[in-house]
């Protein structure tokens, strides 16, 4: 009879095994979590939206029906707020130039986009929004001019230079003399200021700008509605970074991801290496690396978010690796596939960021991969117009879950429970500045 020796067959089988395991865990880019049981029917019967909520962010009382600090007779000069990268984030400086020009009692510029080669960009604030509306909308907040006064209109203004100052910069103590002097000046807001120092009115000024007075202009805006038209309805906007640039620029390890799109990130690298070892693990787990499309599909199926859900996919060119979303999630689009090919050529960066933001904040739901300045934007909008389907995915947390060695089911019920709570808190859906917290 043959004599089998069980010993040498057990040691390979967990030696093989314990490689595996090694795999998994220390590769966190590694789609471990498409096995069978991962990709079944989620085990509960309610999606992420039908969880009830303990609290709402809503535009705060004291802006929307407040009385407005009239304005002094006499203005301290003119600003121009100078507005620098993507739409979202010149949008961003100009919400906040707005409040500063209110707090120091100057009169408001019509702000400058500059043009970006980087960006795509050649458009400018009058190519995006309505003129017109912004100055009626902010009429009783702050003075607004389309045109200065002959003795300013061939000049160029004293240039302020506030955008790479932190901590507590104050600008009645650092730009306020520079307008007294020169009665012109132009800025671009501080990065990390503290709106809550700021007085009431100049806080007014900066909500109304930013989510009430700026519309697109109605060219954009019919394009805009042609295009939420002819998206499938309901759908999910779905904000999703995975970029070259984007993932260049984050400094993580993807070393799953394909050779065209390998070589894509080393292209927009640059300067910019990506952490290696025990570093690159911490700053994984910091929630510094953007979600893959594919880790995004597998955290949507967790949230019981069903396969077949049309998607508007909001996102900017070149994203890679899309199977991976596509490939569980079939009914996805975007604007390229929808807008005529002249219509969306003969658009530049701010306008098809426009039209991704217009989609979002008019969706069924929202959900976002990051939390950049489109993010923050539309959150904020959607809870001004009372929409709270919104959620923004943690990578933090799926960092952590997965390199604590989570797989299956444990993951899956890891990740459920911190979006589930964020949802029912709130969290991150809208800007304190302006909404206060309502407990329902």
């Amino acid at each position: 009879m043959a004599v089998i020796s069980v010993k040498p067959m057990f040691t390979v089988a967990v030696v093989t095994l314990s490689l595996i395991l090694a795999v998994l865990v220390f590769s966190p880019t590694l789609p471990f979590y498409q096995s069978p049981l991962s990709l079944a029917s989620p085990q509960r019967q309610l999606d992420i939206w039908s969880v009830g909520r303990l609290v709402e962010w809503r535009p705060c009382k004291w802006w929307l029906q407040g009385h407005l600090t009239a304005l002094p007779s006499k203005s301290n000069g003119f600003i121009r707020v100078d507005c620098y990268g993507g739409l979202n984030q010149m949008r961003r400086d100009l919400c906040d130039g707005v409040g500063i020009a209110r707090l120091l009692n100057a009169t408001l510029v019509l702000p400058k986009f500059e043009v970006a080669a980087y960006w795509n960009e050649s458009s400018g604030f009058a190519d995006v929004f309505d003129v017109d509306y912004f100055i009626q909308q902010l009429n009783g907040f702050i003075r607004v001019v389309k045109e200065l006064p002959h003795k300013f209109a061939s000049k160029e203004p004293f240039r302020v230079d506030c955008s790479k100052r932190k901590g507590q910069f104050d600008y009645i103590e650092n730009v306020l003399p520079s307008l007294l002097e020169h009665h012109y000046i132009s800025i671009t807001p501080a990065m990390s200021q503290r709106r809550d120092r700021y007085p009431q009115f100049a806080k007014a000024a900066l909500c109304q700008a930013c989510y009430s007075a700026l519309r697109l202009t109605k060219a954009l805006e019919k394009k805009a509605s042609e295009l939420l038209e002819a998206i499938p309805k309901p759908f999910l906007s779905l904000h999703l970074r995975f970029e070259p640039d984007m993932v260049a620029y984050s400094q993580c390890e993807y070393p799953y991801l394909s050779p065209a799109s390998i070589e894509a990130v080393k292209a927009a690298q640059g300067y910019r290496k990506p952490w290696t070892g025990e570093l690159a693990q911490i700053w994984r787990k910091r929630g510094k690396c953007p979600l893959t499309p594919n880790e995004t599909a597998f955290i949507l199926q967790v949230l019981s978010i069903p396969t077949n859900t049309n998607i508007y996919l909001a996102a900017g060119d070149g994203l890679m690796e899309i199977e991976g979303l596509t490939s569980v999630y079939t009914n996805v689009v975007t604007k390229s596939s929808l807008l005529s090919g002249e219509d969306f050529k003969s658009m530049h960066g701010n306008t098809k960021a426009a039209l991704d933001y217009y989609v979002s904040i008019n969706s069924d739901s929202y959900v976002a991969t990051y939390f950049g300045n489109m993010d923050k934007m539309v959150a904020a909008m959607r809870a001004y117009n009372g929409l709270y389907k919104t959620l923004f995915l943690s990578r933090r947390a799926f960092a952590e879950y997965t390199s604590q060695g989570l797989i299956g089911k444990e993951l899956m019920q890891a990740l459920w429970k911190t979006h589930r709570d964020d949802f029912v808190m709130g969290r991150g859906s809208a800007l304190p500045a302006c909404f206060c917290e309502f407990k329902l």
